[in-house]
Order: structure tokens, then C-alpha cells, then sequence
């Protein structure tokens, strides 16, 4: 599906960009360390003294320049200003089938915040068997209600609400959502970017009216949501999707909007298309959305299966943006020659990160300089153990298939898989300590994983295409 061109117009006068506090400033300031993928940017005499401080904000064509390469590169955070839509700009479109009271409680939330009391909102059926509940719940929240005679599934709900829509910018929001008192107006600032064509907030846990087993740990960790940090969005990056439970739009960037033939994973490909035809997608978790959760076991796990499933059609149209793995070669051989053990394979990894750091080092030095040995060791030994970590990860989730015939076959694979599983599950739960049990915690990861991975190569395997099961190298930048 074509999207159309992102304007050839730049970032308006007044916007301004602020370094994100986990960006390092190298060189006396002449150069920048940060975002994701990690990069080194190196500022021209010019860009240095238009960037003087920490913030630089957009007064002509030069500073617009430099603004829009820093906040795509994920080092600066923009501080949105200029022109952009207020609400009554903006048409929510609520898709649904059979959520009536769900419906019933979007539209409070959104009648009760000031900024969206009189919004239009346009609710679409798609297909629900109670269609008289679902227009009952629409009326007394003022909302229009358009119907699928059959269900079509929610990227095509999402369009017919598209079509409807006649304002500048449109919210999507699922009928399990509560959108938070403020949300609309954090985000609507950003379309005064024009090159942006999607803005989402962070999606939260709905405290649960009938907690379940997996509440806490959903709560905790959900694959909804994208975490506090602010950023741009594109593949193989830190922030590399968006959950189209809540997103603002720009309408016209969208065209013909979701590809309605996913069931699954429609989001993710609308965000990589139009990354891939140059608009912007920016993540904004000052806005808060809350997100009604499983709660019920069989229900999450069944969820958790079906995500699995969306990695096959994403990687035919996509291709390694799917990766369930991305390692540097170096990293892997280092990895890989550390494990195959002994003293010998210890000296060969020390070798190769040895290596990978000279290189490093003479690739980042600026003109003049001496080489940053000392940074270059820092940055391959973060990779090799972020690297460590992937592969772990991939051990336990995406490809726990082959870890299983490994253990069943080889007593030292079943103590390293042991070992991988447990160090995987403390990791991901400490930053969560106080909010999870740590043994109901890593039973739920473990689950989760056996879901998701499931999904996975059943997806792959019903189209016959591994693409989806094949890693890649990280992008050079």
C-alpha cells in the first residue's frame, strides 16, 4: 500500500530541541553520543555554535536543519511550538465489535476531559452481534456510530473512520482504552511538525476490576507499553513499533491508512511504512492512556500467541526489519568463541573485542585527535553484553524450539538453558521488584515466551518463509 510524500517544509520557528540527558557530549561538544541504534554525530563549526547549550531552538532554515537531525537521530528531545491542531481538529475513531460497555467508558473519559468534552467521535462496528448495546453506548456518549455488516477486523474498522474523517488529525482508540485528562493536549503540539505523521502515548494498566494471575506481572511489563522515555520511531531500533490501541494521526499522511488484510501486526507495518516513505513517528509518554488488560490467563496467553503470528507477513514486506535477533558480527563471534570454552576460545573473544576496539576507537576519532581507546573498550564491551542479552533472550522467546531439542539432547545445553531462563527472568523483574512477586514474575515470563514463540514459528511455518526466524546485523549509522 503507497503512502503519500512527506512536504518538502521544515520544522517551524519557535520549535525547539532540548539533549536527551542520556546523550554524552564528546570532543569539547563537538561531537554526540546517544539514541538508538548508538551513534556518533560530529557538529560542523557552524552546528556547534548554533547548539551552544543543551537546547537550541528553531529560529531560521540552518537551526531547523540541525533540530530535525537531532531529534531523528534520538540524541535531542523536541519541545514542540508553532501552528498545529487544537481539538476541535480532531476525529476520534473508535473501532469495536461487542464491547459495549467498553464503548460506554471511552466516552465518559473523553466527555469528562475538557479538551475532548466535544470532540466528534465516530464509533465503528465491525460486526458486533449486539449491534443495538453498541448504538446505545454511542448515543448517550454522543458519538456517530458506522457499522460492518460482517466482521472485517479492526485495521479495516480503523479505515472506514479514516474515510469518515474530515479534520486535519485523527485519534484512534480501541474501545479496552481510558484515555487520562490531558492526553490530547500533550500530543496535538507535535503536529506542528509537518513532516509528522504519528504521535502515541504510553499505555498503561487500567487497575483491574477482577485481578487475575497475570495482572501484576501484565501491569508491569506489557508488551503495550513502550516505556518513559520519549523518541523517534522506525525499525530495528530501541523504539521500534507503536500499539495502535492509541495513536493521533496526521490524516492526510496516512492514505489509504492500515493494510485491512492483517489481522495482526497492522500497526507495526503502518509505522514501518511510513518511516519507509520519510514521515516521522514519534513516541510522547507525557500522554497517558490507559489500557484494559487480560486478566485472565488462557485469554493472555491466547494474545500473546497471536503477536507471535504477526512476524511472518511482517517480514515479507518488510524483510530484516523483522529480526528477532540483532548482533553485530563481532559481538557474535566473541559470544560464541567465549562459550565454546576453555582457555584457548577465552583468548580468541579477548582477541576479537580487542580488535573491535581498535577500530572503533580510529572510527570515532575526530580529525587530529588520538583514538579513545578508553571509550571505544566501554562501547564494545556495552554491545558485546547487550549482545549477550539478545541472544539470551532469543534463547528462551523467539527461538526456544531448537533451546528445547538442545536441552533434550545434551545435558550442557539444558544447564545453560536453565541458566539463561533464570538470569533472563531476574534481570527483566529487578527493575520491577517492588511490584512483583519474583517467582510469579519468571513463571509468567516463561510462559509468555512459550506463547509468543509458538506463534511465532507457527506463523512461519504455515507460510513456509523463515524469514521471521533469521537475525541481522544492526543498521550502520
Amino acid at each position: 500500500m503507497s503512502l503519500p510524500p512527506p512536504p518538502d517544509a521544515r520544522l517551524p520557528d519557535g520549535w525547539a530541541v532540548r539533549l536527551d540527558p542520556r546523550t554524552r557530549r564528546l570532543e569539547d561538544g563537538a561531537a554526540l553520543l546517544g539514541g538508538s541504534p548508538l551513534r556518533l554525530l560530529r557538529l560542523a563549526p557552524r552546528a556547534r555554535d548554533l547548539l551552544a547549550g543543551d537546547r537550541l531552538v528553531v529560529t531560521g532554515p540552518a537551526s531547523a536543519a540541525l533540530a530535525a537531525r537531532l531529534q531523528d537521530a534520538g540524541v535531542a528531545v523536541p519541545e514542540p511550538a508553532g501552528p498545529a491542531p487544537g481539538p476541535d481538529g480532531v476525529t476520534v475513531v473508535v473501532p469495536v465489535r461487542d464491547r459495549a460497555a467498553g464503548v460506554a467508558r471511552l466516552l465518559a473519559a473523553l466527555r469528562a476531559d475538557p479538551d475532548t468534552a466535544a470532540v466528534r467521535v465516530l464509533v465503528v462496528d465491525d460486526g458486533s452481534a449486539d449491534t443495538a448495546a453498541t448504538a446505545a453506548a454511542a448515543a448517550a456518549g454522543g458519538a456517530e456510530v458506522l457499522r460492518h455488516d460482517r466482521s472485517l477486523g479492526p485495521a479495516a474498522a480503523r479505515n472506514t473512520g479514516l474515510r469518515a474523517a474530515t479534520t486535519d488529525a485523527v485519534a484512534f482508540l480501541d474501545s479496552d482504552c481510558v484515555p487520562r485528562p490531558g492526553w490530547l493536549a500533550t500530543l496535538l503540539p507535535h503536529l506542528a511538525d509537518p513532516r509528522l505523521a504519528v504521535v502515541a502515548p504510553r499505555i498503561t494498566a487500567l487497575p483491574a476490576a477482577d485481578p487475575g494471575w497475570v495482572t501484576a506481572y501484565e501491569t508491569a511489563v506489557s508488551a503495550l507499553d513502550m516505556g518513559p522515555d520519549p523518541g523517534p520511531v522506525a525499525p530495528l531500533s530501541g523504539l521500534s513499533y507503536l500499539p495502535s490501541a492509541a495513536l493521533l494521526v496526521r490524516r492526510a499522511a496516512l492514505g489509504e491508512g492500515f493494510d485491512a488484510g492483517m489481522r495482526v501486526a497492522e500497526d507495526v507495518d503502518l509505522v514501518w511504512r511510513l518511516a519507509a516513505a520519510g514521515w516521522r513517528v514519534r513516541y510522547e509518554p507525557a500522554a497517558r492512556v490507559d489500557h484494559e488488560h487480560p486478566s485472565a490467563t488462557g485469554a493472555w496467553l491466547r494474545r500473546r500467541a497471536v503477536y507471535g503470528t504477526g512476524a511472518a507477513p511482517l517480514a515479507a514486506r518488510h524483510g530484516r526489519a523483522v529480526a528477532p535477533v540483532v548482533v553485530s558480527p563481532w559481538s557474535a563471534a566473541a559470544l560464541v568463541l567465549a562459550l565454546a570454552g576453555g582457555r584457548g576460545g577465552r583468548v580468541l573473544a579477548a582477541a576479537v573485542l580487542g580488535d573491535a576496539t581498535v577500530r572503533l576507537a580510529h572510527r570515532v576519532a575526530g580529525p587530529g585527535r588520538r583514538p579513545p581507546y578508553g571509550l571505544a573498550a566501554a562501547l564494545v564491551l556495552r554491545g558485546t553484553a547487550a549482545a549477550g542479552r539478545t541472544l539470551a533472550r532469543s534463547a528462551t522467546r523467539h527461538h526456544w524450539p531448537l533451546t528445547a531439542v538442545a536441552a533434550l539432547v545434551s545435558r550442557r545445553a539444558r544447564r545453560a538453558a536453565l541458566a539463561v531462563a533464570a538470569a533472563d527472568a531476574v534481570l527483566a523483574w529487578w527493575p520491577h521488584r517492588a511490584e512483583v512477586d519474583p517467582v510469579r514474575f519468571a513463571a509468567a515470563r516463561r510462559l509468555e515466551d512459550l506463547a509468543y514463540g509458538a506463534g511465532l514459528w507457527a506463523g512461519a511455518l504455515r507460510r513456509r518463509d523463515p524469514a521471521a526466524l533469521l537475525p541481522a546485523a544492526p543498521p550502520r549509522v
